[in-house]
């Protein structure tokens, strides 16, 4: 990681949030890039992310709309020599070419997702967590989808299912897509309308589920689908909008969502992954046409 020449701004750093500027494939123009914003007092840093990917961080979000704006400059004639001047002047003060910096766990969450995303990771682990100390049965007496007569009345019971989970596995493969995706949405668009797709997504996939073999599940996978389901209709119908999942991504959950329902080993509630896929792809379509008129 290239050494910024901004030690004095740490403390203010620190308190600022990261911001995602581009993934590249090529190290040395990310360094270019560090170098030159950093001869204008700003902290850009590097850091890989698997499959020969880098990804550039902004690590003070005022800075957000001057770096994005040198960066279209950079994108569109990254061989100016302004650039390499740049990475001459700075290659003193640099401690180690492409020694890479991994930004603290919690920055890196906070700069993915909003509080809405936040807020539901935690209330999920939290929950999670109380199933180990003698507290299992309870837990899912009380937040198990509705079942019993008397029970469709206790609304709070058919959204709480969806943060019920009942392994490590189990857990972890939800909260990354729901960060992942769920985060996005959240930061695009803002916790209302993520939590207007968890609710629905929910109670859709709640209902499908318990159609086909009664109230014995729980987790965010169905609410997972319908953010994929979401995405991608925005993607298609509205890509200026800026929320783009990646076709390999929604190509792995289709091929899992029918691997689900052909295998006979996993206990997978398919039925709510499928519905709440479908509720997602609705709610798109819809965000779709209310977006584009609210536009115009």
């Amino acid at each position: 990681m290239a050494q910024s020449g901004l030690a004095g701004r740490e403390s203010h750093i620190e308190r600022a949030a990261m911001v995602r500027l581009i993934t590249l494939q090529n190290p040395r123009m990310g360094q270019a890039f560090i170098d030159y914003m950093a001869s204008r007092k700003i902290d850009v840093q590097m850091m890989p992310e698997g499959g020969g990917q880098f990804v550039l961080w902004l690590m003070n979000s005022e800075d957000q709309l001057e770096a994005e704006v040198e960066l279209k400059h950079f994108l569109d004639d990254p061989m100016n020599p302004k650039y390499q001047a740049s990475s001459w002047d700075m290659a003193e003060t640099r401690r180690n070419a492409f020694h890479y910096q991994t930004p603290s766990f919690t920055s890196m969450l906070k700069a993915k997702a909003g509080i809405t995303t936040l807020s539901v990771m935690v209330l999920c682990s939290v929950i999670y967590i109380t199933q180990f100390v003698g507290l299992g049965q309870w837990v899912f007496s009380w937040l198990h989808f509705p079942a019993f007569d008397g029970q469709e009345w206790q609304i709070w019971r058919w959204f709480s299912h969806a943060l019920l989970h009942f392994s490590a596995m189990h857990i972890i493969f939800n909260l990354l897509w729901w960060w992942q995706l769920g985060g996005d949405i959240d930061k695009r668009l803002g916790g209302k309308k993520l939590l207007e797709i968890f609710f629905v997504s929910a109670a859709i996939s709640g209902i499908g589920q318990y159609w086909i073999e009664g109230a014995n599940f729980g987790g965010l996978s169905g609410v997972v689908y319908a953010l994929v389901g979401y995405l991608w209709m925005l993607t298609v119908k509205r890509p200026d909008i800026g929320l783009i999942i990646p076709k390999p991504i929604v190509a792995f959950m289709l091929v899992w969502l029918v691997l689900g329902f052909v295998q006979p080993f996993l206990a997978i509630a398919n039925m709510a992954h499928l519905t709440g896929l479908l509720a997602g792809v609705a709610l798109g379509l819809l965000d779709s046409y209310r977006l584009k008129t609210a536009k115009a």
